[in-house]
């Protein structure tokens, strides 16, 4: 391999890319148009559920629960209903997703220590959103239901009951399960294959429709060489935005880093290495910057959003989709990120993931320098 040459197809790229407007605003603009469409507009969190009441009663232990949907921070009580239909009605129309029906004979049944149900009816068109809202429903009662089981206890002159088992809950990792550090990291994941993957699916596709190609052959180039010099530029530019992304998600949504900024740029660079080579590969087998721009995106962005564990964890999904999701590199990829990110693991339970990004590397440069062939 001449350096030279290499060289010389780096300024050629450079030169393409500075006067390619497309491409400029897709490295300095598309980074920050992800980072904040995504980590704003993606969250996993539910706060704020309006709650629709019909208190049958209007005691004061019914009020008293009410406060306890007040004080939380996942409701706010939107409407009091005054009857069961406009209660129906307020959910049908969409401005409440929990309703809570209070019993008539509620604060009799608390005196006499007996069980009340108290009636949630939840909006389930979104099935996870209906999950957790009844979830944090019952976690809102069960509060409420230990202290008046408490009190109850005290008033009667009994002795307080502790149950055998209890649970102490201690979240690693992620202390206050934030979504936005699950969110987060993972838009570097697609900031770089949106980078790496369409930019060079254009590149020999455009040396073919302007005609220069002939002008490249006919030098004494190496398809290595010419592989080489043209990802050159964009590794800098992947290596450059994906920096630009973490710093974003640091010390803009707060996203803790705990890993080694070493460690993080050996897997961003083994990484990147595989997306660039697959959108060079795309570009050399097809010759055409629209044909190229539409595989490299039905076969790097779509993937990388839906079967990475990005949104959809993946021990969820079916075995089939499970086993497709091997093939898939933006899965070790956001793998290793998140575990540097927030767990801050070192080399070795991360092999694995490397490992696995090595070999893709390998198999799409091998593909890549065969798809390339200096001939016409």
């Amino acid at each position: 391999m001449n350096f030279n040459r290499v060289l010389a197809i780096t300024r050629k790229e450079v030169v393409q890319i500075r006067r390619d407007p497309r491409s400029l605003a897709i490295v300095f603009l598309m980074p920050v148009m992800l980072m904040v469409l995504m980590g704003y507009g993606i969250s996993l969190d539910q706060k704020n559920v309006p709650v629709c009441i019909f208190d049958r009663e209007g005691s004061q232990q019914s009020q008293d629960l009410l406060k306890h949907f007040q004080v939380s921070q996942y409701f706010h009580i939107a409407k009091v209903n005054t009857d069961y239909r406009s209660l129906a009605a307020a959910i049908d129309d969409g401005h409440c997703s929990l309703g809570v029906v209070i019993p008539n004979d509620f604060s009799e049944e608390l005196r006499k220590g007996g069980t009340v149900d108290v009636q949630g009816i939840v909006d389930a068109t979104d099935d996870n959103t209906a999950n957790l809202i009844f979830g944090y429903a019952e976690s809102v009662i069960s509060g409420y239901s230990g202290e008046v089981q408490l009190e109850y206890f005290r008033t009667n002159g009994q002795i307080e009951m502790n149950p055998p088992i209890s649970v102490e809950a201690r979240t690693w990792f992620n202390e206050d399960l934030d979504s936005s550090n699950f969110i987060v990291p993972g838009v570097v994941v697609l900031v770089m294959v949106v980078i790496g993957t369409f930019l060079t699916s254009l590149t020999i596709a455009r040396e073919w429709e302007r005609g220069t190609m002939e002008q490249l052959i006919s030098t004494p180039v190496t398809p290595f060489e010419v592989t080489a010099g043209k990802l050159i530029p964009y590794f800098a530019l992947g290596l450059l935005d994906t920096a630009f992304c973490e710093g974003i998600a640091v010390w803009w949504f707060g996203v803790p880093f705990r890993g080694s900024v070493w460690l993080m740029l050996l897997a961003t660079s083994l990484f990147l290495t595989v997306v660039l080579l697959l959108g060079y590969w795309i570009s050399a087998a097809t010759k055409s910057q629209l044909a190229a721009s539409q595989i490299s995106l039905v076969t790097s962005f779509l993937p990388a959003f839906l079967l990475s564990g990005f949104v959809f964890p993946i021990d969820q999904m079916p075995v089939v989709i499970r086993a497709i999701t091997l093939v898939i590199p933006a899965r070790y990829y956001l793998s290793l990120v998140k575990v540097i990110f927030l767990k801050g693991t070192g080399l070795g339970p991360l092999l694995p993931q490397l490992l696995a990004l090595t070999i893709f590397a390998a198999i799409l440069a091998t593909l890549a320098l065969r798809s390339f062939k200096k001939s016409l």
